[in-house]
């Protein structure tokens, strides 16, 4: 029987956590975790980090595993991913030699699938002059100029975050060719498996996606977050504002906060924008997702919105491939 990945996939909010439970227990599996954010140790509550609860129930991996000054990248989490991937199919509890990883972070997914991209270093030259322009003509213009020339990758890069508005920049000017076509060397290769074998990996790839109509994963998400507000979030962000500089606090739900904190919105603005902004995010996962052909997707609402006769029809799904 050959070594099987099985990942879910699927938009924030859609209910990967609640399945993921289920199959573990099933297979008497861990569960891998490819949430970038759940990796640190001081917000679980903003992340929807699985509970104390939870990982007692079911071994974790990569939960909480980091502290919030630690420097992580998508790179090392491909390294690490694949060290423990190698005993855990080994594992003689684990017969059927499956591992099972789930998450929303798209980069993270892809780094363990399809490998990291030979994306070249930047120059600094280049690197000083991106800088100054950001600088003197603000995010926005770099937004657009990145639309111009390289839409494809605009269309799904988080247009908020400078650092990675700018990176992509620096390549199009440094090279000459867009950022998106060095990502792609990798996903042609991979797209070889046909969902199945990934040839860059000793392992099969079977990805399973998670959806739901618009506007029912939209009403979930503005509960999900009443819900962090009502488990301690306020208190949570605010004790990690001193540290609110740090990449890993730029995320939705912490930034919100700490505009409210520094007396730029009320409370009830910041919660509307938080749930705002995760509708946004959640918008970009779908269009990252709908890229990847090699996903087999479970509409929810098609199976009663009742997670039991999901997992069970998608037990059934993994056991006939593997």
């Amino acid at each position: 029987m050959s070594n099987t990945l099985i990942v879910i996939l699927g938009p924030t909010g859609v209910g990967k956590t609640e399945l993921c439970l289920r199959l573990a227990d099933y297979f008497h599996i861990p569960i891998v975790n490819a949430d970038s954010r759940q990796l640190f140790a001081e917000i679980p509550i903003g992340t929807a980090a699985p509970t104390a609860e939870q990982q007692k129930h079911v071994k974790h991996y990569f939960v909480g595993n980091l502290h919030l000054t630690d420097y992580y990248s998508a790179s090392k989490f491909e390294e690490d991913a694949m060290k423990l991937f190698q005993q855990l199919f080994a594992d003689e509890q684990n017969p059927r030699h499956l591992v099972l990883m789930s998450g929303g972070s798209m980069m993270y997914i892809d780094a363990v699938c399809n490998g990291i991209d030979d994306i070249p270093t930047v120059d600094e030259s280049t690197r000083r002059l991106m800088k100054q322009r950001l600088a003197d003509e603000g995010l926005p213009a770099l937004v657009e100029e990145l639309r111009q020339l390289d839409p494809e990758h605009w269309a799904i890069v988080d247009r908020n975050n400078p650092r990675r508005v700018v990176h992509a920049l620096e390549i199009c000017h440094m090279t000459g060719q867009t950022y998106t076509s060095f990502r792609k060397k990798e996903r042609l290769h991979a797209s070889e498996s046909n969902g199945e074998t990934n040839t860059n990996r000793p392992f099969r790839i079977v990805k399973i996606g998670l959806t739901r109509p618009r506007e029912e994963l939209y009403e979930r998400i503005n509960q999900r977050v009443l819900k962090m507000i009502a488990d301690g979030l306020v208190e949570e962000a605010r004790s990690v504002f001193p540290l609110r500089h740090l990449n890993a606090l730029n995320t939705v739900g912490y930034k919100e906060l700490f505009e409210h904190f520094e007396g730029k919105t009320t409370l009830d603005e910041a919660i509307f924008k938080i749930q705002s902004n995760t509708r946004r995010y959640c918008r970009k996962q779908l269009t990252w997702f709908k890229r990847d052909e090699q996903i087999h997707w479970f509409d929810m609402s098609k199976m009663g919105n009742d997670m039991q006769t999901a997992s069970e029809k998608i037990i059934k799904y993994i056991e006939s491939l593997v």
